[in-house]
């Protein structure tokens, strides 16, 4: 592919043809602060939080859009772009809740970021400020319109990644904001309910419903894992406090998913700390469940197992395997059916 020459604040760079400037500027090694751009998504130029300043050129142009070419000079961080940003910021903060002591997203909010960056603690525009109802009527996400940015961060994952087309841009100028067919709930619209309309988002617009007030970022260990339902093997990252599994987020380097994840992967970890989750054996005694040791209950299945396959044939038996065991452990499962048993009986419980 051929490359091009680009100087980005004194610092020269080859990058390929085509390329963006904000993508140049990242192989240079400098930050442009952007709100809609996400390297997993295509850009937009939505925000206008990238603003940069092009040589040879009338106006201030957004570089999460604007190609590269040869011999291009752009300065990322002039007077006046420095006063674009904060422009677009304060206009953004006009009608953004500036409850950041108590939202969840506190510490690991974009806009947040960009705020004490720039250092601006109010807007000066004063005027009409939107009171949107909270949307929690599903047991997965809360969305709270009020804090949205109208970046589109979740409208094009929720295309580009996971074509459900769920959600999109609804009504036009001041009242625009991101909606569902016909305005209904999500549960009612082809949701999936993957959760990366969360991880995309840049503010506490949408949230975890089972994590609200749980605890902020600062305050979690991550750890990476494999997700433990079907055999795709997604990397997924545990977010931990106080020995608990709070959240689970995406990690945007797993090789299998590149942070891409389903319902079960993103919300389906509760089965952990589940009161009702056993931790001991039982066995029926009598008519009756009673809690007994592995040694006691593995013979009993042993013996109940050969016992019906010498009475009934090999195929009365089945086996079902389990997405929260390893790969090894289902392995052997279906090793000791088809080898010990004779039978093909297996299935596994994320198929069904």
């Amino acid at each position: 592919m051929p490359t091009v020459q680009v100087t980005i604040d004194g610092r020269v760079v080859s990058v390929p043809s085509g390329a963006t400037v904000l993508e140049a500027a990242q192989v240079a090694g400098i930050r442009i602060p952007a709100l809609c751009a996400h390297p997993h998504l295509k850009p937009i130029g939505a925000c206008r939080v990238c603003l940069v300043e092009i040589e040879k050129q009338r106006q201030l142009q957004p570089s999460c859009t604007f190609p590269v070419y040869e011999g291009m000079v752009v300065h990322t961080n002039s007077p006046q772009v420095r006063e674009a940003r904060r422009f677009v910021l304060e206009l953004l903060l006009s009608d953004h809740p500036l409850d950041c002591m108590t939202c969840d997203a506190g510490g690991n909010c974009e806009l947040q970021d960009l705020a004490y960056e720039y250092g601006i603690k109010e807007s000066r525009f004063a005027g009409n400020r939107h009171r949107y109802e909270i949307e929690d009527a599903n047991p997965f996400i809360v969305r709270d319109l009020d804090k949205c940015v109208l970046c589109r961060r979740c409208v094009r994952a929720c295309d580009e990644i996971n074509g459900v087309e769920a959600i999109t841009l609804a009504f036009r100028g001041y009242d625009t904001r991101v909606g569902t067919a016909l305005d209904v709930p999500l549960t009612e619209t082809t949701c999936e309910f993957c959760g990366m309309c969360i991880e995309v988002c840049p503010t506490g617009s949408l949230l975890p419903k089972a994590a609200t007030g749980l605890g902020r970022a600062w305050e979690m260990t991550k750890t990476s894992t494999i997700c433990p339902y079907c055999g795709v093997g997604c990397t997924v990252d545990l977010n931990v406090k106080d020995d608990r599994i709070v959240k689970v987020t995406s990690n945007w380097e797993g090789a299998a998913n590149h942070g891409w994840m389903c319902v079960k992967g993103h919300f389906g970890w509760d089965f952990v700390e589940h009161e009702e989750r056993l931790t001991t054996p039982l066995i029926r005694k009598e008519g009756v469940l009673v809690e007994a040791t592995w040694d006691e209950a593995l013979d009993l299945v042993a013996d109940r197992f050969v016992a019906i396959a010498e009475e009934h044939g090999p195929d009365a038996l089945a086996f079902l395997s389990s997405a929260k065991c390893t790969n090894e452990e289902n392995y052997l499962l279906q090793k000791m059916s088809r080898g010990l048993f004779g039978t093909n009986n297996v299935d596994h419980c994320a198929r069904l």
